[in-house]
């Protein structure tokens, strides 16, 4: 690291002492696009650790790091002369427009963008204290996650064959291995707060008072130790937020983090946040009648309070059945995970040419990491390399909780002379959580989603096509982002898919027709809950992070009061609670965007409507507009131009409240 720290401000440094040429796109924005190549690399190798594999003397050197990289990073832009070059580049742009390229004008300003948020314009005075200010934001974040991470690694309940009654074979035999893992007894039987147990567990269970057991453990990750309490880093977040916000200009955090995003200002987000929220109230209303009608005629008692929380899975499950004939458990044997994988490769090479080339020689991080290299045939016949993929599909301790996408390398065009163009192809890595068998794993539909979902983040990653990194793969406004992960999801849903990869892993026998009828027919199914569950996330996040004063600020009782204010529906929570809300709370990406998700879905619905008009999901003209504009494009163009340039106008919100299943909630 402090190799290259050093190299790093030595490269922007050699920017700055150019003094014999004016500033110029390739002296000064070219220049500083490359500039810090081995730093780069060692961040890349080591935040992917501290979330794959983080043990507790990686956690060590990752609480120390933090606040020392978090430093090297604003004195990079605060670094004396460098803006001013910059500056210089960018209030030229309009008279260089000529001799630049769009993608090259676009990289001045947004590197001008990021300068002018890091602080390069403020006085020495407030350069100090906003550099004091990141430093601190990293180190809470970190400690916020490691908080979340400690309680999922520690955390179990241990139960007997007999417990587990209700529970479909798949989740018996993870509970067994999780007892294994964790060295228990031969009769024992563990589920953890890992979602790929727990979630389960509340749909089948039918021990209504391990359910609730369960549920209240899993609703308090984060605040489960007195010793690692998360509620106050997260108020003492709010606070710094607050501050960087003020020292832009800002009346708070939202306003901040809005003007570098599509929605543009937190008023924008909540009118989309609004109309879906009210729609789903409705529903998820219905949805809590139809759960109670069901308690009712079948004879489950369940007091005056009615559906709980950790009632709601377990009785949807039983009205899905009741009302669409369709139980999901039966699913999961035609869903494993190398059939589901087999699947999304296969949609891959159909929509782009891809190939999967497994290479177990290049050894990885851990035994369950799978390396593929991805290649593609070109028009004039060259075989070539497009990307490094690892795929990291198992829970297990000492990694974080969730699924996600990221890059031990990005893409770029822009290297240095004499680097080997291999150093511009993409290391991509994709992360899930799937609860581990001693055989073939199996996926719910959920499952099979998620996985779907992080291929997508994986191919903007190994899709991309821009000319300097700063502007390749992911690097695009955060409400963009989610957009060519969810459009990948859709494929999943589609019959020729499921007829060709959903296969029973023991007979190979396809998925039953009359199967795959009744999955479609449940698809909207229970909508009104999932929306309401992610939709008050997103609520509550934008109202925390619209307050103007944090004193006294008591972050459990404004969760009570403002689901009270919204009407939250009875017998559903947050998804995710404020003491292990990460998103929010483990990095300052999705803070004051968690939104982005429901803003994408608008997009992604829009997007796969525009396949669906063609009569073939596969239409070869319109992947090649998709590649082009949505999974290759990066930040090389403003995100409502590329999606106009891939649709022809802006996005409808129609197709995503029809594909809830909500256009009709009013």
């Amino acid at each position: 690291f402090e190799k290259g720290m050093e190299e790093h401000l030595a490269d922007l440094q050699t920017i700055v002492d150019n003094t014999d040429e004016e500033p110029s796109f390739d002296n000064t924005i070219a220049a500083y696009d490359r500039a810090g190549s081995l730093i780069g690399k060692i961040s890349s190798v080591f935040s992917n650790m501290c979330s794959s594999l983080n043990t507790d003397e990686l956690k060590e050197v990752q609480t120390e790091m933090v606040p020392i990289l978090s430093r090297h990073s604003s004195s990079t832009y605060t670094l004396p002369g460098l803006f001013q070059r910059i500056d210089k580049v960018y209030q030229t742009r309009e008279a260089l427009a000529t001799d630049l390229s769009l993608e090259q004008i676009r990289l001045i300003e947004r590197i001008h963008m990021d300068f002018k948020r890091a602080g390069a314009s403020f006085s020495e005075e407030e350069k100090k204290e906003y550099s004091e200010i990141k430093a601190k934001l990293a180190s809470l974040t970190t400690e916020f996650a490691q908080n979340v991470m400690k309680d999922e690694e520690t955390y179990e309940i241990v139960f007997s064959r007999g417990d587990m009654e209700g529970c479909p074979e798949s989740l018996i035999e993870a509970a067994k291995q999780a007892a294994v893992e964790r060295s228990k007894g031969d009769e024992d039987y563990v589920i953890t707060l890992s979602r790929s147990l727990v979630e389960p567990f509340l749909t089948y269970s039918s021990r209504r008072d391990l359910r609730e057991k369960a549920w209240k453990e899993w609703s308090r990750r984060g605040e489960l130790s007195e010793d690692r309490s998360n509620l106050p880093i997260a108020v003492e977040l709010l606070k710094l937020r607050k501050r960087q916000a003020e020292m832009h200009g800002c009346k708070n955090f939202a306003e901040y983090q809005c003007v570098d995003r599509m929605a543009k200002t937190p008023e924008n987000v909540m009118d989309l946040l609004t109309n879906v929220w009210e729609r789903a109230k409705i529903t998820a209303n219905k949805e809590r009648e139809a759960l109670e009608a069901y308690c009712k005629d079948v004879g489950d008692d369940l007091g005056e309070d009615g559906i709980q929380p950790w009632d709601w899975r377990y009785y949807a499950e039983k009205v899905r059945i009741a009302k669409y004939d369709f139980d999901e458990s039966l699913l999961r044997p035609y869903l494993s995970l190398d059939k589901v994988t087999e699947a999304v490769m296969a949609v891959s090479n159909k929509l782009f040419g891809l190939r999967y080339v497994k290479r177990d020689d290049i050894i990885g991080y851990h035994p369950d990491v799978n390396t593929y290299e991805v290649r593609e045939t070109l028009e004039d016949g060259t075989d070539k390399l497009v990307a490094i993929f690892l795929h990291d599909n198992y829970a297990r301790k000492y990694k974080a909780s969730g699924a996600w996408m990221s890059e031990f390398r990005g893409q770029t065009k822009n290297l240095a002379p004499g680097d080997d163009e291999v150093q511009g192809v993409p290391i991509i890595a994709n992360n899930n959580n799937f609860a581990k068998t001693s055989g073939q794993t199996l996926l719910s539909f959920d499952d099979a989603t998620t996985l779907f979902h992080e291929m997508g983040h994986g191919h903007h990653g190994m899709l991309s096509d821009a000319n300097y990194g700063t502007l390749a793969g992911t690097n695009v406004l955060t409400d963009f982002v989610e957009l060519p992960s969810q459009l990948m999801e859709h494929w999943l849903k589609q019959p020729e898919v499921l007829q060709e990869y959903a296969r029973h892993y023991e007979s190979n026998e396809p998925i039953p027709e009359e199967m795959m009828a009744k999955l479609n027919a449940a698809n909207s199914f229970n909508q009104g809950f999932e929306t309401i569950e992610f939709t008050s996330c997103a609520l509550l996040d934008m109202a925390m992070h619209q307050l103007e004063d944090y004193d006294h600020f008591d972050i459990a009782q404004f969760e009570k009061e403002e689901l009270e204010r919204l009407g939250m529906p009875k017998g559903i929570i947050m998804r995710h609670r404020p003491a292990h809300f990460q998103h929010l709370f483990a990095s300052n990406h999705y803070a004051a965007g968690y939104y982005v998700y429901l803003w994408a879905e608008v997009l992604d619905a829009d997007a796969f409507a525009a396949f669906k008009e063609t009569g073939d999901v596969f239409d070869e003209e319109t992947a090649r507009k998709v590649r082009k504009f949505i999974y290759s494009s990066g930040n090389t163009a403003a995100p409502d131009e590329l999606f106009r340039s891939f649709r022809g106008r802006d996005p409808d919100i129609k197709f995503m409240l029809e594909k809830k299943g909500l256009a009709t909630a009013d």
